[in-house]
């Protein structure tokens, strides 16, 4: 996560609003719609690459790359929509030596759908995933002046009641040859999977195909 384009980075980040009015408009009328929170599928990718290529500083991924999270990691992804129009991403995935650990690679929020707690939402939404029914640690990596992604997941770990743990997973020397920040680990948990509960005061988000 960076404020200057860092590569290799699971950032958030809020897409710069359109200075099209008409564009405003329609999607102010939007939001004023219910919120859907759902598994993401390949007919999404475009969309998704639209959304995050508007977001810095989040990496611009391939077309492909979104394409293979949205089929292949679909289960631990999750998308924001309300009236076909995408307003937020996160991507994640289960760690393959431990699948009770969901690493949080992107955080993607349209700037004009902050103020929300969607970013939260989306997240706590992935949790609540079958795929997820037994994960009790979260993960993710964050730079150290990216303020607005430790805030999130401060307050995520506060709400899961978990600890946090921090340590520099890529060094700025040993792994980037000094182009970009290090990337600071951040250890969450471990925390009850029961305990997880979806904010109240998100817009009214709904979620398709949670887990009963």
């Amino acid at each position: 996560m960076t404020l200057q384009r860092d590569k290799k980075a699971p950032e958030l980040s809020d897409a710069r609003p359109s200075l099209d009015s008409s564009n405003q408009t329609a999607l102010h009328r939007s939001l004023q719609s219910q919120i859907v929170l759902r598994s993401p599928t390949a007919g999404d990718g475009a969309a998704v690459n639209d959304l995050i290529e508007r977001c810095a500083p989040l990496d611009e991924n391939s077309v492909y790359c979104n394409l293979l999270q949205c089929s292949h990691f679909n289960e631990t992804c999750v998308l924001a929509e309300a009236e076909d129009k995408v307003l937020g991403f996160v991507s994640g995935y289960l760690l393959p030596r431990d699948d009770e650990t969901l690493f949080i690679w992107q955080v993607a929020v349209d700037k004009r759908a902050r103020g929300r707690k969607l970013a939260q939402s989306m997240i706590l939404e992935l949790l609540h995933r079958p795929a997820c029914l037994n994960v009790s640690g979260l993960q993710t990596t964050i730079t150290p002046t990216n303020k607005a992604s430790q805030a999130l997941f401060s307050t995520l770990a506060e709400q899961l009641d978990a600890p946090v743990e921090q340590r520099i997973l890529f060094d700025r020397e040993r792994h980037f040859g000094g182009d970009q920040p290090s990337e600071v680990l951040w250890d969450i948990g471990p925390f009850d999977p029961e305990a997880v509960v979806l904010p109240s005061d998100t817009l009214g988000a709904q979620s398709v195909g949670r887990a009963a």
